[in-house]
């Protein structure tokens, strides 16, 4: 069984624990093909940037001034999107997400749909700039 650490009287599991203090894929990527910022229901701004090349996710990067819990759910949504074609990539869910972590408290669910909709967010925007690749020069980031 796992180990848990008790925080405000919720367990997170040592997987949840190992993503949020040693973060995968953290921090902002150059010359990404794709770039979103979401603001999630409880305050916490999630960005992602995508390097994708045959419809295939070579590299995805995040960001966030939230809590543990989404460190750990956008570390292990970039650890699970990378490799994937982008409809694979899409179909990641706070539930894959979540039960990857080994789980989450009641409270911290939305942490992994946070960072589930940023994925699924930066991949529109990819497919979008695809479509109209004019847009790339209005992009702020």
């Amino acid at each position: 069984m796992a180990a848990k650490q008790e925080e405000s009287g919720n367990t997170f599991s040592q997987t949840v624990i190992d993503h949020a203090s040693n973060p995968r894929n953290a921090g902002s990527m150059d010359n990404a093909d794709a770039y979103t910022l979401v603001l999630g229901p409880c305050g916490d701004n999630m960005e992602m940037w995508l390097k994708a090349i045959d419809g295939i996710v070579k590299g995805v990067t995040f960001w966030t001034d939230g809590c543990g819990a989404t460190i750990a759910c956008g570390s292990m949504a970039t650890e699970l999107a990378k490799g994937k074609t982008l409809g694979e990539a899409l179909s990641i869910s706070a539930g894959i997400i979540a039960s990857n972590l080994g789980g989450l408290p009641d409270g911290h669910a939305h942490c992994a749909g946070l960072a589930s909709l940023t994925l699924k967010k930066v991949i529109i925007e990819y497919m979008n700039l695809q479509k109209e690749p004019w847009k790339r020069a209005y992009r702020r980031r």
